[in-house]
C-alpha cells in the first residue's frame, strides 16, 4: 500500500509525541502499522482530512487479540514446514479443483490426504477426491499436484483471513483508513508514546571582573527516532510546559456485567369459588382486581577548542529555532527540515544568544553548609522560555564546572550555582530570648507583649588573599519581623540576600535580628509583689498605676485574710456541735435527783454556755463576710477604673 511519510513531529517533556503525515494516497485504502501500545493514544487522538476532493469514509483496526486468539475460530491452520498438506487436509469436505503436474484438472469435493511416515511423502502420500456430478473416489499421488483452486467461498474466506493475520506482527497492530475512490492528498495526525526530549546548555562567559562582563548562552534540543521509519526532512518543534496527558484504554474491548433476571414460574390457577348474590349491586358499585406486582427494577556538541571564546562559538553556531507561546506551554520551532534516521538521535540548536551576567559568592547552609557557592546571574532576554537541563559553564575558555539551569521564563532571572567556594568557611549560630515589651491592665488581666526574638550570627573565616562579597541567603520567616539590622540586598520570594564583605585571612561577622511580638495574659490575682516590683522598676508601669496595682494586692490579701478567718470560725463551731453532742448523750443516762441530778445540772449549764458560744461565732462570721463583700465591691471598682 502507498506509503505515507511524516511531515512534521512535535515532541513534548510528558512522554508523548504529537505526528503529522501527509502525501499523496491513490486508491480506497491506506495501511498504517502502531505498536501495540500505541494503540489506546492512537484511538483517542488519529485525525484524518482529505484536502482534496475525495471523502474519509472510516477506519478499520486490528483487534487486541493475540495472533492465536484471532485464529481459533479459522478452519484453516497452516504450519510453516508443511503447509500444502495442511491445507489439502482442512479443505476437507470442500469444493476444490487440482491443477495436475501433467497440465490436467480434477474437480470435485476433497475427500482427504493419506500420508506416508516414509523418507519419500510426496510421492506416496495419496490425495482423495470425489470428482464432480459422480460418485468416483480418485486417488492422486501428492507429487502430481502443482496448485489447488479453493471453490468454496468460506474457505477461501477463511485461508485469506488465516494469510492476512499470519502477515501480521504479535507486537504491531494495523489499521486501515477507508476513502473514496480516485486521488487523494491525505493528513493523518495522532499523538504516539514517544521518549522526552532533553535540553542541554553551554555558558562561555568573560572575565567576570569586566567592566560589563558577557556570555553566551547556547542551547541544545536532544530528541530520539524510535520509530520504524527514517525522518527525512520533517519540520521539528520542542515544547516545553506540563500539558495534562494520560492513558484511556479504548482499544480493550469491555463488556460491562449485566444482572441476570430469571423467567418467573406461573402456576397454574387452583379453581376459584364465588358465593351467590344476595342483592342487586348498587349504581356505581363495581368489584375491583389487585394489580398484579411489578417486577424488581437494576520530551553532540563538536570539541570545544582549548581556548574556547564566546564570539568564536557565537559564530559557529545560530539558533535554528524559534520560540512561540502556546498559553501555558511554550514550543521551539526549528526553522531548517530535519533528518534522522531510524533507531538514531540528534541534536539541534534551539537558542544562542549573548548575555549581561554578574558573578556572585551565595551561602545557604541548608543547601551547601559550611562553603558558599560561585553562581553566574543572568535575564532571560533571549525572548524564549528555557527549558530545564544541565549546562556546562565556561569562563575564559576555561572548563569551570556544571549546574542545572532551572526552567525560566522569558525576561526572568537565572541563577546557576556551579563551583563550591572552598576558600571561604561559614558557620551559623542561633540564639532564642524573650523581651517584655510593654504592660496592659484590662478586664481583671494583666495583658503582657512579649517578643521573641531569634539572632542568628554567621561567623565568615575568608582564607584567602582576596576580599570576598558573599550574599547571605537568609530564611525569611513568616511571623518574624528584623530590627538592627542592615537592609538586605534584595529578596526572594523565601530569603532574604544579606550582602558581606569578608575581609582577606579574617573573621567577619554578621547578625541577623528578628522578632515577633506576642501577646500573654494573666489574672490581675495571680500578681505577685515581687513581680510587680519588678515591672515598675523595669519602668513598664508607672507610679500611680503601681500604686492603684499594689492597692489591689492589698485588698486581695485582706479578703484573704477575712476568708480565713471565717473558716478557723466554722472550724470552732463544728467542735462546740460536736462537744453538745456527746454532752446530750450524756445526759440520756443521768437521773433528775441526786448525784445525777447534780452532774446532770452541770451539763446543763455547759450547753448553755456553748449556745452563747455558737451565737457570738455566727455574730462574727456574717460581720467578717459583711466585710469581704465590700471589699469585693472595693476590687471591682478598683478594677474598673484599672481599664
Amino acid at each position: 500500500m502507498t506509503h505515507l511519510p511524516i511531515t512534521h513531529m512535535t515532541l513534548y517533556k510528558h512522554g508523548v509525541g504529537y505526528y503529522q503525515r501527509r502525501g499523496p494516497v491513490t486508491g480506497e485504502s491506506l495501511k498504517l502499522t502502531f505498536r501495540r501500545e500505541e494503540m489506546d493514544d492512537l484511538l483517542k487522538s488519529l485525525t484524518v482530512i482529505d484536502h482534496s476532493v475525495g471523502q474519509v469514509r472510516g477506519v478499520d483496526y486490528d483487534t487486541p487479540q493475540s495472533q492465536a486468539e484471532r485464529l481459533a475460530g479459522c478452519s484453516i491452520s497452516l504450519d510453516d514446514r508443511r503447509s500444502l498438506r495442511d491445507l489439502l487436509m482442512a479443505l476437507r469436505g470442500r469444493a476444490v479443483q487440482l491443477l495436475l503436474s501433467d497440465g490436467g484438472r480434477e474437480s470435485g469435493l476433497l475427500v482427504g490426504l493419506d500420508e506416508e511416515d516414509e523418507e519419500s511423502p510426496l510421492e506416496k502420500s495419496l490425495v482423495a477426491l470425489l470428482r464432480e456430478g459422480s460418485a468416483v473416489v480418485i486417488a492422486l499421488p501428492l507429487s502430481r499436484i502443482e496448485g489447488v483452486e479453493v471453490r468454496d467461498e468460506t474457505a477461501a474466506g477463511d485461508l485469506r483471513f488465516f494469510l492476512q493475520t499470519a502477515l501480521g506482527q504479535e507486537s504491531h497492530r494495523s489499521i486501515t483508513i477507508r476513502l473514496s475512490p480516485g486521488e487523494h492528498d491525505l493528513e493523518v495526525s495522532y499523538i504516539a508514546p514517544a521518549p522526552t526530549w532533553r535540553v542541554s546548555y553551554r555558558l562561555v562567559a568573560d572575565d567576570p571582573a569586566a567592566e560589563s562582563p558577557r556570555a553566551l548562552l547556547q542551547g541544545w534540543g536532544i530528541f530520539d527516532n524510535r520509530l520504524e521509519e527514517d525522518l527525512t526532512d520533517i519540520s521539528l518543534s520542542l515544547t516545553a510546559g506540563m500539558p495534562i496527558s494520560f492513558i484511556y484504554d479504548l482499544y480493550t474491548p469491555h463488556t460491562p456485567a449485566r444482572p441476570v433476571v430469571e423467567d418467573e414460574d406461573r402456576v397454574a390457577a387452583a379453581p376459584v369459588m364465588f358465593e351467590a348474590a344476595v342483592a342487586e349491586a348498587a349504581p356505581g358499585e363495581y368489584y375491583g382486581r389487585a394489580a398484579a406486582p411489578a417486577p424488581a427494577p437494576m520530551m553532540q556538541r563538536s570539541a570545544a577548542p582549548k581556548r574556547a571564546t564566546a564570539e568564536a562559538m557565537a559564530a559557529s553556531v545560530e539558533s535554528a529555532a524559534t520560540g512561540q507561546a502556546l498559553g501555558e506551554l511554550f514550543q521551539y520551532t526549528v526553522q531548517t527540515p530535519v533528518s534522522v534516521g531510524r533507531g538514531q538521535s540528534a541534536l539541534v540548536p534551539i537558542v544562542s544568544t549573548t548575555l549581561g551576567f554578574k558573578k556572585d559568592l551565595i551561602y545557604n547552609g541548608a543547601k551547601m553548609p559550611t562553603h558558599p557557592v560561585a553562581t553566574l546571574r543572568f535575564d532571560n532576554s533571549t525572548g524564549l522560555t528555557l527549558e530545564r537541563g544541565p549546562v556546562t559553564v565556561l569562563e575564559q575558555g576555561e572548563y569551570v564546572g556544571e549546574a542545572v539551569l532551572p526552567f525560566t521564563p522569558d525576561q526572568a532571572e537565572a541563577v546557576i550555582s556551579y563551583a563550591v567556594e572552598l576558600g571561604v568557611h561559614v558557620k551559623e549560630e542561633i540564639q532564642i530570648a524573650t523581651e517584655l515589651q510593654s504592660l496592659e491592665l484590662k478586664a481583671g488581666y494583666l495583658l503582657q507583649h512579649v517578643y521573641n526574638i531569634r539572632q542568628t550570627t554567621y561567623s565568615l573565616d575568608n582564607r584567602t588573599g582576596q576580599a570576598k562579597t558573599v550574599l547571605i541567603e537568609h530564611t525569611r520567616r513568616g511571623s518574624y519581623s528584623p530590627f538592627d539590622t542592615p537592609e538586605p540586598a534584595e529578596k526572594t520570594l523565601e530569603t532574604a540576600r544579606y550582602k558581606v564583605e569578608a575581609t582577606p585571612r579574617q573573621m567577619t561577622k554578621f547578625v541577623v535580628k528578628e522578632r515577633f511580638l506576642q501577646a500573654r495574659r494573666e489574672e490581675l490575682r495571680n500578681l505577685s509583689y515581687k513581680g510587680l516590683q519588678q515591672y515598675f522598676a523595669d519602668k513598664l508601669l508607672d507610679r500611680a498605676a503601681y500604686d492603684d496595682l499594689k492597692t489591689l494586692l492589698d485588698t486581695w490579701v485582706e479578703i484573704n485574710r477575712l476568708e480565713q478567718a471565717i473558716k478557723q470560725a466554722e472550724q470552732r463551731r463544728a467542735k462546740i456541735y460536736e462537744a453538745q453532742t456527746q454532752t446530750q448523750k450524756n445526759m440520756q443516762v443521768l437521773a433528775t435527783s441526786g448525784e445525777e441530778g447534780r452532774l446532770r445540772g452541770q451539763y446543763v449549764q455547759r450547753l448553755a454556755q456553748s449556745e452563747e458560744e455558737l451565737a457570738a461565732i455566727a455574730q462574727s462570721i456574717a460581720q467578717t463576710q459583711a466585710e469581704i463583700e465590700r471589699k469585693q465591691q472595693d476590687v471591682e471598682r478598683m478594677i474598673a477604673a484599672l481599664g
